[in-house]
């Protein structure tokens, strides 16, 4: 048995949507926005780490120089960072054999968020991340 709408109730449905829909499509750019950063800060961290590990294997510092920076652009290489700025502090090399020493790395990259169309976002954020890895305190150097 079906209900004649009452008069003042037509077209109820399609304003209540009308009202909800931006506020859905924000939450939605919210949670999208939230997943790339959070995935990009991962990968940036990994990417420190990475390098880092690689970097305090290596036997020169020109090699550690170079296999971090190999080693965070593999890591980065599919995530959404443009740009990524790649610090490698090599003073643990000039640290005497038998003294704890370590190789510091330091990724920053930006992310692009302009894609998104959430209004009041910046156009981009930026993702820094660091790692420490030991040198072997008797190796020569």
């Amino acid at each position: 048995m079906r209900h004649a709408p009452i008069d003042g109730e037509r077209g109820s449905v399609s304003l209540e949507l009308a009202i909800l829909a931006p506020a859905l499509l924000l939450l939605l750019g919210a949670l999208v926005l939230v997943g790339r950063v959070e995935t990009s800060s991962a990968a940036v961290e990994q990417a420190a780490r990475a390098a880092a590990r690689d970097a305090s294997i290596a036997r020169t510092p020109d090699a550690a120089r170079a296999t971090a920076m190999e080693a965070a652009q593999r890591e980065l290489a599919g995530s959404s960072c443009a740009s990524p700025d790649i610090t490698v502090d090599m003073a643990g090399f000039d640290a005497p054999v038998g003294m704890d020493a370590a190789i510091r790395v330091q990724v920053t990259c930006t992310v692009s968020l302009a894609d998104l169309a959430v209004p009041g976002l910046p156009g981009t954020h930026t993702i820094t991340g660091e790692a420490t890895s030991p040198l072997d305190r008797y190796r020569s150097r």
